[in-house]
């Protein structure tokens, strides 16, 4: 299966993003295989940094390191998806600014929604920044269950049980871009919230 054949934004309506960074992961995926879930914040601005793209992109090279950091010795997101791992983004383009609108937020989280919905099998989502936690809040919310994860900041929400669609939700924080190679504080607790749910999918 190929994700981007499934779901997809057509209007293009949110403000505060580059359409010509758009991206749904294309990559050939068994959907019955997936147990683990990463949700990042946005696309990359240059496609060649996304966690699918070819040689050596910035979204693999820091999501590698933070599973290494976890006790995973793998190289590639391949090695990963092998494992079970899928990995999206909350919004598919390319951000403008520094943060991003809630309603872009709100908007994607529709084709998450969607996109989530081909993986019946997934045992635990790590929702890697605020953006990814607030989509996820999103859709939840649609389907009448309320907030995933409650508002607060994310280390003291940090090792509590949540729940999303029958399996575990791990608030963390975001695992691409230059800040996780600086505060090493989040470069660790990301890698234990890896490490809590690879222990789930088992």
């Amino acid at each position: 299966m190929h994700v981007n054949e499934f779901v997809g934004c057509q209007a293009f309506p949110c403000q505060d993003v580059n359409k010509s960074s758009y991206l749904v992961p294309s990559v050939e995926i068994n959907p019955d295989s997936v147990t683990i879930i990463m949700i990042s914040e946005a696309s990359p601005a240059d496609p060649a940094d996304y966690y699918y793209a070819a040689g050596q992109p910035s979204f693999q090279q820091t999501t590698v390191t933070a599973f290494n950091d976890a006790g995973i010795q793998v190289s590639t997101i391949r090695d990963l998806l092998d494992m079970g791992v899928y990995f999206t983004s909350a919004v598919k383009c390319g951000k403008t600014g520094y943060g991003l609108q809630t309603q872009t937020i709100k908007e994607c989280s529709h084709i998450l929604e969607k996109e989530l919905d081909l993986f019946p099998l997934v045992k635990a989502y790590l929702l890697m920044g605020d953006v990814a936690i607030k989509a996820v809040n999103e859709i939840a919310r649609r389907a009448g269950a309320g907030r995933v994860i409650p508002a607060g900041s994310t280390y003291k929400l940090r090792g509590q049980e949540y729940h999303f669609r029958g399996a575990r939700a791990f608030p963390s924080y975001l695992q691409v871009g230059p800040s996780f190679n600086i505060e090493k504080s989040k470069r660790r607790m990301i890698a234990e919230d890896i490490a809590a749910a690879l222990k789930i999918s088992g």
